[in-house]
């Protein structure tokens, strides 16, 4: 098996005392693509984003690489922050700056590279999300999932080995939504990219995860790992209700 790139131990985590999640403990390998799902309030967005060290845990471990990313400082952080590229669920692009601009911004506040090669690695990645002709266009100007395929390029520029991608289907058309997980695939196919997805569409979570971590509000945890075939027919109702889209009996 490949190795575990991500490793999260015993992770608490939630706001001010509120406890959101408790216990939380999977791995994430090289070279899969792993959604994280569950209904709305289970928590999906707060382990994301603990996961990327936009929070620390109230207790736990998430390693990136083998490196503890809450406790690590100074260079080793920002070594290990080089180590992903995420994509937010909005895009977060700055609308004032062209699609190529957008791409270029990390390489430019975090590279070496002269500006002839951040030309180059930007158009690279533009064109390998299929945008290549809309290098000009600003954000405003550009489709739903196109503006998801420019966050995923930018998100891409420093060359991560991991990739998260929150709810990127979201406010997509199918055939739209169906074209971006297309896309993901390919990154791990052909890129060997390892990804991590949040998303609770299951169509989605269908066509790309070749694993599965459920979370459960009202257990405040993981309750299933696996493949989604695996989840669809799981033992616990709770995951099989999701994969099989069946409403809860009074």
């Amino acid at each position: 098996m490949s190795p575990a790139l991500i490793r999260i131990e015993n992770l608490r985590c939630g706001y001010g005392e509120r406890i959101v999640l408790d216990q939380i403990n999977f791995e994430v390998f090289a070279g899969e693509v792993v959604a994280i799902l569950g209904g709305s309030g289970c928590g999906k967005s707060t382990l994301m984003k603990h996961m990327i060290g936009l929070y620390d845990p109230m207790s736990g471990r998430v390693e990136i690489g083998g490196d503890d990313l809450a406790s690590a400082s100074g260079a080793l952080r920002e070594r290990i922050l080089r180590r992903f590229g995420v994509m937010y669920q909005s895009g977060a692009l700055f609308g004032s700056m062209t699609v190529l601009d957008n791409v270029r911004l990390p390489l430019e506040s975090f590279s070496n590279l002269d500006d002839e090669s951040i030309e180059l690695v930007a158009r690279l990645k533009l064109r390998l999300v299929g945008l290549e002709d809309f290098a000009s266009f600003l954000p405003s100007e550009l489709s739903g999932g196109m503006q998801k395929r420019a966050a995923i390029a930018r998100a891409m520029s420093l060359d991560p080995a991991i990739l998260f991608l929150d709810e990127p289907s979201a406010g997509l058309d199918p055939v739209t939504s169906a074209e971006l997980d297309a896309l993901i695939r390919r990154l791990t196919e052909i890129q060997g990219m390892t990804i991590v997805v949040v998303t609770h569409e299951l169509a989605s979570i269908n066509a790309i995860a070749d694993r599965a971590v459920m979370l459960d509000r009202d257990a405040k945890g993981i309750i299933a790992i696996g493949s989604p075939a695996e989840l669809a027919r799981h033992e616990d109702i709770r995951v099989r209700r999701f994969f099989l889209r069946e409403a809860e009996t009074p």
